[in-house]
């Protein structure tokens, strides 16, 4: 059976998850590389981005978004929220699917994601870890069976170069446990606790955040109960394990119809 090959463009290619990026499409035998996008007046416009990984490929860095896009399948983004939207503007009117890792986004900013799905495939999730998106079908049985009685406080650690907090991932954590139990986490979020707060709400799910040096990515949803916890931990070593999940969504929303996926679509795990 002869593989299909998905053009790929990547978003913010000179950003830590752009090189990763960057060298995973390389590296994989079915995807390529046929554009790589940074920031007006960004430094690394004109250059080859395959330069960083020893593997030199046959587009530049460029600026031109439409340019880029009209020789693609899919757009991975993993910039931020203002400059994913305008990305998302060009994909509809290329007609390009798009694969959107940016975290950050507030609800009106979501809305036009949820809209722009009904004219182009979008895979939309906090974090592509295969994992993590493992890590979320543990949550909800969790949570189904360890209440009432059990407290949940989510804590998660980066590094000192993120910018948003809680992370992205913590909250779909949040929001994972708290439908299970039938909640809004609008409605129960706890997200910092300073001087008399008084007995804890059993109802809340609290998260707590860490920043600094170089942490990757570290979730732990603890359920903690009279006499007993339980704690489910996601810990990521390498950015590799997001770029490979990216890739995975890549792959199958270039197959797909308009629509909004997620990585449980991607992994087919919504039938568990």
């Amino acid at each position: 059976m002869v593989a299909v090959v998905t053009n790929v463009c990547i978003a913010g290619a000179n950003g830590r998850m752009g090189r990763a990026l960057i060298e995973a499409v390389l590296s994989a035998q079915d995807l390529v590389l046929t554009g790589a996008l940074e920031q007006q007046g960004h430094p690394m416009l004109g250059r080859n981005p395959g330069d960083w990984v020893g593997q030199s490929c046959a587009i530049t860095i460029t600026d031109q978004v439409a340019e880029a896009l009209s020789r693609n399948t899919v757009l991975i983004d993993f910039t931020r929220p203002e400059g994913t939207l305008a990305h998302l503007a060009a994909c509809q009117r290329a007609k390009c699917g798009m694969v959107i890792g940016t975290t950050g986004f507030n609800d009106e900013q979501k809305k036009l994601i949820q809209e722009a799905s009904a004219h182009i495939p979008i895979v939309f999730a906090p974090n592509m870890s295969m994992g993590v998106n493992v890590t979320l079908a543990l949550l909800e049985l969790a949570a189904r069976v360890l209440q009432p009685g059990f407290d949940v406080e989510i804590t998660e650690a980066h590094h000192r170069h993120k910018v948003d907090a809680p992370s992205g991932t913590a909250l779909r954590m949040g929001e994972a446990v708290a439908q299970a139990r039938g909640q809004k986490l609008a409605d129960v979020a706890v997200y910092g606790r300073e001087g008399v707060t008084g007995e804890r709400d059993p109802n809340t799910i609290g998260f707590a955040t860490v920043r600094g040096g170089d942490v990757v990515g570290d979730h732990t949803v603890a359920f903690l109960g009279l006499g007993e916890r339980v704690e489910i931990t996601h810990k990521a070593s390498s950015r590799a394990t997001f770029a490979l999940g990216a890739l995975q969504a890549a792959r199958f929303i270039a197959q797909r119809s308009a629509g909004l996926y997620d990585m449980r679509d991607v992994l087919g795990l919504k039938a568990l």
